[in-house]
């Protein structure tokens, strides 16, 4: 399993707060019969300095902080001067923490920690404390803990004290007992990664999203400083956020596995009113699939690390959104009243969907959020940015709450995260969509009609797949924005899977809603389809 790639783009990366580098000294005796210390006197110990003194922390002590931090003005970003000088692209891909050098080896936990390097886009130092029985110790790096290569390694022959580190990334035995695979990593703002078993490094979660994509620039708050607390099955992890909108007190408590879980408790603190506020935001890459592959010279069937958005609804149905790469900024918002849960998924796991044995799209996570109690209304919002380059993180979905926010208002969000292939349930009733296919509308043979549009989705499990093709089911579909010109529903007898194809037509440069589902015998049969197309 290859190691996070920090060079890997983000809409940002950044941190706060310079971590004073210092360390105890120790007085020893002066050796030697004399009037002022006596020949076998204790040496003398001079105090730590303050700031590596040990000293009490818990998440309530840490909510107090940072609602009072709310209350004054956001600190300036500070700067930190590196020993090796300002670090670029190339530079920063030279470096990397010295496994051996890993915190807790030999500790009983089965973690270890490794930290991120400051440079090149990650000047901003980020402070790591240590947490054993309720007492906070701080963290200290410096050359020593880090390869630096090339050119570089000249220029860190001196071991020298660090200003911080840009993040950290914690290693487990997530795959093998006797192997210490990354398992989680945060590293830029607030965002972190991780991995269920087997998986690759996909999409990304961040703590809050502030005015993502609205009439105001977007704000990307910092985790600023972490507190790190090890056990034999789990570490907790207390973050401080902050940034100009808000400040918040986090707990993440992270547990690998199969599917590696996340328990987030978020304490939100607003020093001003924020346009829309994203609670569980999702960061992800759509390219190209079935749908789109046209606009795409590549070897590759498809390339995206999610290829939907699942949400699952509070009395139990389930939407199915196809993710796309639009021609122009798309967004969608779908209404709901405390979910049971949402997520980007990536469903399709063969090889030969993908054919990228690099990248391996097909072991890219999917990333459950569930809701901890009662998140009342509000909506779930995707965002879908077009691009044409892989490295680009172009989709992000998040939870929208009800209501406007003032300046000095509180909240608190409970949720969990649930990173890993996350497959369907073999005994779900409903079928679920297999496929989304699109192409020009109209009959194969004869020239298209302009403006039309043609989608199949293929259907696939549950109590449809067992039904023969003249089963007395129905597909229901509505156009918004469009109008549904054809629509059929047939079994594919060869694979036991249902196909729904709907032909449409809009205007020029409409943005056209779609839903479809399959029932019968009075009930729903299928997963709801829904899909944004946009005729440009």
């Amino acid at each position: 399993m290859p190691d996070f790639d920090p060079t890997t783009p983000c809409f940002d990366r950044r941190g706060l707060l310079r971590a004073i580098g210092a360390s105890a000294t120790l007085l020893a005796g002066l050796g030697g019969a004399g009037p002022l210390l006596a020949q076998n006197a204790p040496p003398k110990v001079i105090p730590p300095a303050e700031e590596d003194m040990p000293r009490p922390f818990d998440f309530d002590s840490l909510t107090a902080e940072m609602r009072a931090r709310a209350k004054k003005a956001p600190a300036a970003p500070e700067q930190a001067e590196l020993p090796l000088g300002p670090l670029g692209y190339d530079d920063y891909r030279l470096i990397a923490f010295k496994a051996e050098r890993a915190r807790w080896r030999g500790a009983e936990t089965p973690f270890r920690l490794h930290a991120f390097h400051m440079g090149w886009l990650f000047e901003e130092p980020v402070r790591l404390y240590d947490l054993r029985e309720g007492m906070a110790r701080p963290m200290r790096f410096g050359t020593q803990d880090f390869d630096y290569r090339g050119r570089l390694s000249d220029k860190a022959g001196e071991m020298a004290d660090l200003p911080g580190v840009a993040g950290f990334r914690l290693n487990a035995p997530l795959n093998r007992p006797d192997r210490e695979d990354e398992m989680v990593a945060f590293l830029g703002a607030s965002y972190f990664r991780a991995l269920g078993r087997d998986s690759r490094y996909g999409l990304s979660a961040r703590g809050v999203a502030i005015d993502t994509a609205t009439s105001r620039a977007e704000e990307f708050p910092r985790f600023t400083r972490f507190w790190l607390e090890t056990g034999e099955r789990a570490v907790t992890i207390y973050a401080a956020l902050e940034g100009e909108t808000l400040t918040g007190a986090y707990r993440l408590v992270v547990t690998p596995g199969r599917e590696t879980e996340i328990n987030v408790t978020a304490r939100l603190f607003f020093r001003r009113a924020p346009e829309q506020l994203g609670i569980a935001p999702l960061t992800s890459m759509f390219l190209f699939s079935e749908k789109n592959r046209a606009a795409f010279d590549d070897y590759r069937p498809a390339v995206h690390d999610s290829d939907g958005l699942r949400i699952e609804r509070r009395d139990g149905d389930v939407i199915w959104r196809p993710l796309n790469n639009p021609p122009r900024l798309a967004s969608s918002y779908f209404g709901e009243e405390s979910p049971r849960a949402f997520g980007l998924y990536q469903r399709d796991r063969a090889f030969e969907a993908y054919q990228d044995s690099g990248a391996r799209y097909d072991r890219r996570p999917s990333l459950r959020v569930e809701p901890t109690g009662d998140w009342g209304r509000g909506a779930v919002r995707l965002v879908e940015i077009p691009t044409d380059l892989e490295a680009n993180d172009n989709i992000v979905a998040f939870w929208v709450p009800e209501g406007k926010i003032s300046a000095g208002d509180e909240r608190e969000f409970s949720y969990r995260l649930l990173w890993g292939d996350l497959p369907l349930d073999p005994a779900s009733e409903i079928a679920h969509v297999a496929e989304t296919r699109a192409g020009a509308g109209g009959v194969s043979g004869v020239e298209s009609t302009a403006g039309t549009r043609k989608f199949v989705i293929d259907l696939k499990g549950g109590a449809l797949e067992r039904l023969s093709g003249d089963a007395e089911v129905e597909l229901k579909a509505e156009a918004h924005g469009g109008e549904i010109t054809s629509r059929t529903l047939e079994r594919i007898e060869a694979s036991g899977q249902w196909r729904a194809v709907l032909d449409v037509s809009a205007e020029p440069n409409a943005t056209v809603e779609l839903t479809a589902h399959v029932a019968g015998y009075g009930r729903k049969l299928s997963e709801s389809w829904l899909y944004q197309w946009i005729n440009a």
